[in-house]
């Protein structure tokens, strides 16, 4: 219920408000299996993607959102789930299994699926190295890979920020990216790093930010 609020009240309202400008939105497919690849630059770009795409999108998002108690807990994990975030805890091992788990749920029901390569925020607005859990995703899926590249929501909601500001939004789609030439090769290292280097390069060229070839460490405020 929530979802359907947000998509007819108060996600035309925002773009009333924020006008933001959205480019190649046609290059992501109406029906069907897709991975979303954004750039995260702020909070707010996991309620920014799901406002601008017509078709419901499913985020990872921290358990913790998931466990709160009282009033303030469930307003949490009714917000949440409403927005059609699944819960999943960080980490390496079985947590990185189970992440990986829910994705493939959510594409083999025939749904989009939103994962940051960079893992969590730039804190320094520059794109990071990305983790290879996006390209063994598609391999293991077999969906296409649309990249984004999100402008200025760092300015809209910087780290450590409550109140969005009112700043200029930009959101590009590029053209879906097929790597069924890779198919059945997900335990190939080599393999899982070319796929991802290529889904970021894609980004880069999108959201016109420096690169930086190294992972961008947890802040531990990160919030989705």
């Amino acid at each position: 219920m929530l979802y359907t609020v947000m998509k007819r009240l108060v996600a035309p309202t925002a773009r009333l408000v924020y006008r933001p400008t959205v480019e190649g939105l046609e290059n992501v497919p109406t029906t069907g299996p897709v991975i979303l690849a954004p750039n995260h630059l702020s909070f707010i770009d996991s309620v920014v993607l799901p406002m601008v795409v017509p078709r419901r999108v499913s985020f990872l998002a921290k358990a913790e959102y998931f466990e709160g108690r009282g009033v303030k807990g469930a307003l949490s994990r009714y917000f949440f789930s409403s927005l059609g975030h699944v819960p999943v805890r960080r980490g390496l091992g079985r947590a990185a299994r189970a992440s990986l788990d829910t994705a493939a749920a959510v594409l083999a029901a025939g749904q989009a699926f939103a994962i940051y390569p960079e893992g969590t925020r730039s804190l320094d607005g520059r794109l990071h190295r990305g983790r290879t859990g996006v390209a063994r995703i598609a391999l293991e899926s077999g969906a296409p890979v649309v990249p984004v590249g999100i402008i200025g929501t760092d300015k809209v909601q910087p780290v450590g920020s409550r109140i969005p500001r009112i700043c200029p939004v930009t959101i590009r789609f590029g053209e879906p990216l097929d790597f069924s030439r890779y198919a059945g090769m997900q335990d190939s290292l080599p393999v899982l790093r070319s796929v991802t280097d290529e889904i970021v390069y894609r980004i880069l060229e999108l959201s016109g930010q420096d690169y930086v070839d190294s992972y961008q460490a947890s802040s531990g405020q990160e919030a989705a």
